[in-house]
């Protein structure tokens, strides 16, 4: 079953314009979830912060009219409060979506006040999102329109820069390469330093790098290295609306993990592209910041009104939509 509603689905032959107002709905429950955990920016207590998201968004995903059954919910590698995988939600009524969601990705960058948490949901076809529940990290490699065709996971991380710094007609010098700054990226910034590419280390915030490399405009021009698998399904559903390029391989942590993904049946060598990671081209992916950053604004309170910054993205019809909304203090 597709996004479609019966009364969309079709019609004598013809197929009808796919549900506008579900995107709308689900930028409810994100911007919910967002107003929910700014109580807790700068407070140094992430759990609290994913609660209180987590909180929020369920509470209105229950009223949207759909039937929803949550893939991949974030929160299981580390134990934090979680919408489970499994879950259902909606209505009930409407078309049969896969939903995978991040109340907040960048718990870290929330608990200590730095910019670039979002709060994030994706939603797909009944069955198309890739299962990854097997190994929880994959290489991933992500970037804009201009990059399809040029960067691949097969290639040097030195072939790639030069190959996309042809492809957007600038020196490899100007490229800006987002990594999570972790240890285990030691080498890899290593290696995009010494092709004379420069780097954007990000403290916390998988989808944000992911989303600002594959956008027209942004500072960022790649994102690479080891991040979450359902992090990886959600930004998939985002840069199938904006036409770049995301690729991933799992990353197993250890041995174990290693042979629970052989023994599920999956390829540990396999380069993942957009279409394996969520099938068809009928996806929403819909943020709504937390704290300020390069793709939107944060939470900001005032006695008199809260206001959000939002984005909705739609892979049916290639759609970028910015949602500016004043909320009154009083209702939350």
């Amino acid at each position: 079953m597709t996004l479609l509603t019966e009364s969309e689905a079709t019609r004598d032959g013809h197929v009808l314009s796919p549900d506008r107002n579900l995107a709308m709905e689900l930028v409810r429950a994100t911007e919910a979830a967002a107003i929910g955990s700014s109580g807790w920016v700068g407070r140094g207590r992430k759990e609290d912060a994913d609660g209180a998201a987590v909180d929020a968004m369920r509470a209105f995903l229950g009223t949207v009219a759909f039937d929803g059954t949550v893939v991949i919910g974030e929160g299981e590698k580390d134990h934090a409060p979680m919408l489970f995988n499994g879950e259902r939600v909606g209505t009930g009524d409407g078309p049969a979506c896969d939903i995978a969601v991040d109340p907040i990705d960048g718990t870290s960058l929330t608990a200590t006040g730095r910019p670039g948490a979002l709060s994030v949901i994706a939603v797909s076809d009944r069955g198309s999102m890739y299962d990854p529940s097997a190994v929880f990290y994959m290489d991933k490699l992500a970037a804009g329109p201009e990059a399809r065709g040029v960067v691949d996971l097969g290639q040097s991380v030195g072939d790639n820069l030069h190959e996309l710094a042809r492809a957007l007609k600038k020196p490899v010098s100007d490229i800006r390469v987002a990594v999570l700054d972790r240890p285990r990226h030691e080498g890899l910034i290593d290696e995009i330093r010494t092709a004379g590419a420069g780097t954007r280390l990000l403290s916390d915030g998988d989808i944000y790098g992911g989303i600002n490399a594959a956008y027209r405009g942004s500072s960022i021009d790649l994102c690479l290295g080891i991040g979450g698998t359902p992090e990886g399904i959600i930004t998939a559903c985002a840069i199938k609306a904006l036409g770049g390029v995301l690729q991933g391989r799992l990353a197993p942590r250890d041995a174990a993990e290693a042979k629970k993904a052989t023994d599920a049946g999956h390829d540990l060598t396999r380069i993942l592209g957009l279409d394996d990671l969520v099938a068809g081209d009928n996806t929403y992916f819909v943020a709504t910041g937390v704290t300020g950053g390069d793709l939107l604004r944060g939470v900001e309170r005032t006695p008199y009104v809260i206001r959000t910054e939002s984005i909705v993205l739609r892979s049916a019809s290639g759609t970028i939509r910015r949602i500016s909304a004043e909320h009154l203090p009083e209702k939350w």
